[in-house]
């Protein structure tokens, strides 16, 4: 039964809240990439020039170099060829002001592109959260800047794939959209549970 499996050996010696909390925690870190970090640090350092230094590897490091706001800010305004969107980018010790600028990187991000669902909230960043959030964030931003190909990108190419490729590239719209309505009436019905619910969603059957 369910209830009964609960407190686990490894657990026991820990008040089960917590180990819970800390197991998400855990689950959360995992999905932090480091290599994916290091293409980040790269990318910024090129966009926004050598002004913005360099973080300390990991994860910690990569949280304090941008917690303040203000590197963001500058890359978001880098890959604007006209007016840009964040006004004004000011260090500042102060919370609310690190962010109130984090949020202002978050809205121009949008302007530019990036979906909602790629968006991470500012105490993912702030709070260090959920920094794997503000890698999928950037990896967006990274990936709309290459394929809009504005001249205003300024790095590999390589390093983000182009939004058109992320699909299989040989599929045709008809057989794109085939496939996505076969996943939305999985997700609206509870036979996505089973076995046979999910072999809808095998390639081999949109195609």
């Amino acid at each position: 039964v369910a209830g009964q499996s609960l407190p686990s050996a490894g657990m026991a010696n820990k008040g089960p809240s917590y180990g819970m909390s800390r197991q998400v925690q855990e689950k959360i870190d995992s999905k932090y990439d480091p290599e994916l970090e290091q293409i980040l640090v790269e990318w910024i350092c090129r966009q926004c020039g050598s002004g913005v230094g360099r973080p300390e590897p990991g994860k910690m490091g990569f949280q304090a170099w941008l917690k303040d706001g203000c590197i963001l800010g500058e890359l978001i305004n880098s890959l604007f060829a006209g007016e840009k969107p964040v006004k004004k980018t000011q260090s500042s010790p102060m919370a609310f002001k690190q962010m109130e600028q984090i949020s202002q990187f978050l809205n121009a991000a949008e302007k530019y592109g990036v979906t909602k669902t790629d968006m991470f909230q500012t105490v993912d960043l702030w709070e260090g959260k959920d920094l794997a959030a503000v890698q999928r964030t950037l990896s967006a931003l990274g990936s709309l800047a290459v394929t809009k190909d504005e001249g205003t990108y300024n790095g590999d190419p390589n390093w983000f794939f182009k939004k058109a490729q992320e699909n299989k590239r040989d599929f045709s719209d008809d057989q794109l959209k085939a496939g996505k309505n076969v996943i939305g009436l999985q997700m609206g019905s509870n036979k996505g549970a089973s076995q046979e619910g999910m072999s809808y969603g095998r390639p081999r059957q949109i195609l």
